[in-house]
C-alpha cells in the first residue's frame, strides 16, 4: 500500500491547527501560504 500526500492539503491542515493554537498566527500563516503558493506558480516548483 502506497501513501500519496499533497503538499496544499498538508500545510492547510497544520496551518488549521497552528491557528487554533495561536490565533495571532493568522496573518503570517495565511502570508507564508500565498508568498509559498505565488512562488510556486511562478517558478513551476
Amino acid at each position: 500500500m502506497t501513501l500519496h500526500l499533497e503538499l496544499a492539503p498538508l500545510l492547510a491542515l497544520v496551518a488549521g491547527v497552528a491557528i487554533l493554537v495561536w490565533p495571532r498566527l493568522l496573518s503570517r500563516i495565511v502570508a507564508i501560504y500565498l508568498i509559498a503558493v505565488g512562488a510556486i506558480g511562478l517558478f513551476g516548483l
